[in-house]
Formats: C-alpha cells, sequence, structure tokens
C-alpha cells in the first residue's frame, strides 16, 4: 500500500513537462490494449472463417449451391468475410460474363480474377488495419519515456544548483520521475511489440490462405469454361 502511494505522490508532485510524458504514454497504452484485444477478435475470426468456408468449399458441394448459401447468409444477417467473400466476388463475375455470352474464356477469367484481386485487397485492408498504429506505438514509446527521463535528471540537476549540500534527498525525486517515465515507456512499447509481431504472422497466414484459395478457384473455373 505504501509502494502504491509513493508511486502516486511522485506522479502528483512531478513536473509539468514529465506528468504531460506520463499522460501520454497512458493514452498511448490504454489504445494500444483496446487495438489489441479488437484485432485479436478479428483475426481469430478470419482464421476460424479460413478453415470453415475450406471445409465447405472442398466438401464436392456445387459452386452455384454454395453461392447461394452466402446470399441466404447475407439475407440473415450474418456476416461474410475473409474468403467467402473473395470466392463470392469471383464465382458472381464469372457467371455474369458468362450470362452476357462471351465466347472468349480468357476474357472471363481476367475479369474473375481481377474480381478476386479486388476483393481480396478489400479483405487485406481490413485485417491489417490499426497495425501499423502497434508498430508505431512500439517504436515511439521507448523514446517518449527517454524525453521524461531526460527532464527528470535535468530537475535533479536544477534541484542540486539551488542547494548548498547535495544530498540524496535533494536529487531523488528527479531521479525517480525520470526512471518513471522510462518504465511507462517500456510498458507501453512491449505489449505492442509483441502484439504486432504476432499479429502480422496471423496476418501472412490468413492472406497466404487467400492468395492460395485464388490461384486454385482460378484453376477450378479454368476447367469449367474447357470442358463447356
Amino acid at each position: 500500500m505504501n509502494e502504491r502511494l509513493s508511486i502516486l505522490e511522485l506522479v502528483l508532485n512531478a513536473s509539468l513537462a514529465v506528468v504531460l510524458v506520463l499522460l501520454i504514454l497512458l493514452l498511448l497504452s490504454v489504445v494500444s490494449w483496446v487495438i489489441i484485444a479488437q484485432r485479436w477478435l478479428v483475426l481469430s475470426s478470419a482464421t476460424k472463417g479460413v478453415l470453415s468456408f475450406e471445409q465447405r468449399f472442398w466438401s464436392g458441394m456445387d459452386l452455384s449451391q454454395l453461392y447461394r448459401e452466402g446470399s441466404q447468409m447475407q439475407q440473415d444477417n450474418m456476416q461474410i468475410v475473409g474468403m467467402e467473400n473473395i470466392f463470392r466476388a469471383g464465382f458472381k463475375e464469372f457467371m455474369r460474363l458468362r450470362q452476357q455470352g462471351s465466347g472468349d474464356g480468357e476474357f472471363v477469367m481476367e475479369g474473375a480474377q481481377r474480381a478476386m484481386r479486388v476483393a481480396y485487397s478489400r479483405e487485406e485492408e481490413k485485417l491489417e488495419k490499426h497495425l501499423p498504429f502497434l508498430a508505431t506505438v512500439g517504436s515511439v514509446s521507448p523514446y517518449i519515456g527517454l524525453f521524461g527521463t531526460v527532464i527528470g535528471i535535468m530537475n535533479s540537476f536544477l534541484g542540486l544548483a539551488t542547494q548548498a549540500q547535495a544530498t540524496l534527498q535533494v536529487v531523488a525525486p528527479g531521479i525517480s520521475e525520470a526512471l518513471f517515465a522510462t518504465a511507462i515507456g517500456l510498458f507501453a512499447a512491449i505489449p505492442a511489440v509483441v502484439a504486432y509481431n504476432r499479429y502480422s504472422a496471423m496476418l501472412d497466414a490468413v492472406t497466404s490462405s487467400y492468395i492460395t484459395f485464388s490461384d486454385e478457384f482460378s484453376s477450378i473455373l479454368h476447367r469449367q469454361i474447357h470442358s463447356t
């Protein structure tokens, strides 16, 4: 309890510059944790969505039926994301161009692949949203904390200049707030760096699955064109 009170007193008695540094770091930490939790839900859902849709896609179900199921899910206000969106974009464009009576198979394939690339870009953008913020917090927070450290040490030296005799009691508050600013900077940076690295790996795995599926689905559509 005494330790908590001493830390609270340390913050309350710190210089204005150090208090501002601590508030900035606290704000960055809170926002980072919100993003960490939100991105975990999104990326975990995307990972599960890949496994779920691949199981349905490779079950031998007719592609038209699979597309209709997705349409029914949309009508029931169920969210469709990730790989299924890529499938729906490519299949919809594929069927649209074929119904127009285009005899050029390559033209149809290019249209379907273009639609899948657009859908892939949108899904990738959704997944990597806010991740650069975590990278920024991880790289900037230690330097913000270091700035508070410098201010705290400067205050300690200024305190010495006004004293006839240098004692630990004179320099202790400034040194303490300096070290505390460093600690808060690391407290904000470390979770952001760990989360960014972890989520980047998850993002790479999911987007790699998207690309692989797009190539496999393109091969299936290509065979359909040349078998009719």
